[in-house]
């Protein structure tokens, strides 16, 4: 009973403040306004995502997915966090950390999300920013891996922006919008953070 009484309460995750946008754990309450934004963009995820239906909108899937994301942070999985307006809550998007290894690896792989009606407003951009400061500092892992579609040139100029490197050119990655995609491999390592912060910091003082 008391394993059941865990599994059904949020985790302590972490709460990760980027202006203009801040980042949390799923709960329960955000059914709504996850669905409706998900729906809202469903013509624009469709293009960059793996094939969803309205089943997995339902209340009880949502529930479903949220108690698997707090057991995977528990158990240091992943690190999956909505994507909030700072000035207000409103949710925007999603940003996750998966595949977390530690060990010799010290790795991790990011994706995110922003719904249709917040696009281009910086706050994909801030929340990487964000999990990145805290994926190298807190949880002082020594590598960040991302994919995505050539074709989707606002990601790849998202992960350039933030000090990505591509490594590489998977075919036929991952199945998107019924078809298998290729994708562009992207990595960012601790040590050229820490001397992109450096050199940002010697900028900011001339």
């Amino acid at each position: 009973m008391v394993l059941l009484d865990i599994a059904m309460k949020p985790p302590d995750g972490p709460m990760l403040v980027r202006d203009p946008v801040a980042l949390r754990v799923a709960e329960y309450a955000d059914y709504s306004g996850w669905t409706d934004l998900r729906r809202e963009s469903r013509a624009h995820l469709a293009r960059w995502e793996p094939a969803w239906t309205e089943a997995d909108l339902t209340p009880a899937a949502f529930r479903a997915r949220v108690r698997n994301q707090w057991r995977d942070i528990r158990r240091g999985r992943a690190l999956p966090l909505l994507i909030c307006r700072r000035e207000d809550g409103t949710l925007v998007g999603g940003i996750d950390l998966s595949k977390i290894r530690y060990g010799a690896a010290r790795a991790a792989s990011v994706g995110y999300w922003i719904g249709a009606p917040y696009l281009r407003r910086g706050y994909a951009r801030a929340a990487l920013e964000a999990v990145l400061d805290h994926a190298f500092e807190t949880m002082r892992l020594n590598r960040i891996e991302a994919a995505c579609q050539p074709e989707n040139a606002p990601s790849r100029a998202l992960l350039e922006k933030c000090g990505f490197q591509r490594e590489g050119y998977a075919r036929a990655y991952l199945k998107i919008n019924e078809a298998w995609r290729d994708h562009l491999l992207y990595a960012a390592i601790a040590a050229d953070r820490a001397r992109r912060r450096e050199h940002c910091s010697v900028m900011e003082m001339r």
